[in-house]
């Protein structure tokens, strides 16, 4: 049985008359059916059918819904512009979405699982403690955003997490609201990190936020949630990750910090995708418990200072 075969029979699909009919951001894709997976590619020739469940987003989001998929997995070939739609509707859908990331038989989860399972412990105790502390900061922050530039108080991103999983990242929004319709004509063709010394979309509260990393405190909410962990690797939003060299790819594997090797090195600095990409995986292979409690001792005059924050 074919995916469209599947998505097509679901018990309900959501009819609009083809005049009413808008350019769907889902077409020009392929479903590869897995047992109960979805596994969304380009369309790698024209003369492929196109599937009427992806002409429109309603459509779309009615057969996912009622069918038997439990998870997407996203080509990282894909358009670009394509993965935060397809993310969108799978979230709505309550399907699981993933980028599909090759295994990683060295994530320190595998290699040593009762002392990863002590430092998720010690996660989620000191999120919970950290969260209680900084309560008030965070309240007078959040007031600080909202005061400052009109829009929500919270920026929410989808990120790579455990095993190609994506989830939506939480932060103190530090820019304009419609900054990521505006990121690639700000960044252009750069080829590194995707982070500007002078980025215009930065609020004015923003600069101050991120010059002490206060804007990723609402990140303990994901370390709570199991999507963060306190110290891993960089979190990277998607337009990032489909860059990274395959050879380098299984990184995106592993659960992702709020702090890490980076952040105690270059942060903002290090505008090399590559080498932050090495840095990380060379952490998860000398991961131990006692580099990470070093790794957070060393975070914190980095923040106080503001070092290479913008």
């Amino acid at each position: 049985m074919t995916a469209s075969t599947v998505l097509l029979k679901a018990p309900i699909l959501f009819q609009v008359p083809s005049a009413q009919r808008e350019l769907s951001p889902f077409e020009n894709c392929t479903l590869i059916w897995e047992q109960d997976a979805l596994i969304v590619k380009s369309r790698s020739s024209k003369m492929e059918p196109e599937m009427p469940a992806l002409q429109n987003k309603k459509w779309l989001s009615d057969c996912l819904r009622h069918s038997p998929v439990k998870r997407v997995y996203l080509d990282p070939k894909l358009a670009p512009s394509k993965f935060k739609a397809w993310a969108d509707i799978c979230s709505a859908s309550n399907k699981q979405v993933y980028l599909s990331v090759p295994a990683a038989p060295d994530l320190p989860q595998l290699r040593q699982p009762k002392l990863w399972r002590v430092k998720r412990l010690a996660d989620w105790m000191a999120a919970c403690i950290l969260l209680t502390v900084l309560s008030p900061l965070m309240a007078l922050l959040a007031l600080w955003v909202r005061l400052d530039s009109r829009g929500p108080i919270l920026f929410r991103q989808w990120r790579v997490g455990y095993q190609g999983r994506l989830f939506q990242i939480c932060k103190f929004r530090s820019m304009e609201t419609d900054a990521e319709f505006q990121h690639h004509r700000v960044m252009g063709n750069q080829t590194g990190l995707h982070k500007l010394e002078q980025d215009p979309r930065v609020t004015r509260a923003g600069r101050w936020l991120r010059k002490f990393s206060l804007d990723e405190l609402p990140q303990l909410l994901n370390v709570l949630r199991g999507e963060m962990t306190l110290v891993g690797p960089r979190p990277w939003a998607l337009y990032d990750a489909v860059r990274i060299e395959p050879v380098l790819r299984r990184r995106l594997s592993a659960l992702p910090g709020i702090t890490g090797m980076w952040q105690v090195t270059t942060r903002s600095q290090g505008c090399d995708l590559t080498s932050v990409n090495r840095m990380d995986l060379d952490y998860l292979r000398q991961w131990t418990f006692r580099e990470d409690l070093k790794l957070l001792l060393l975070t914190l005059p980095k923040v106080v200072t503001g070092f290479g924050a913008y």
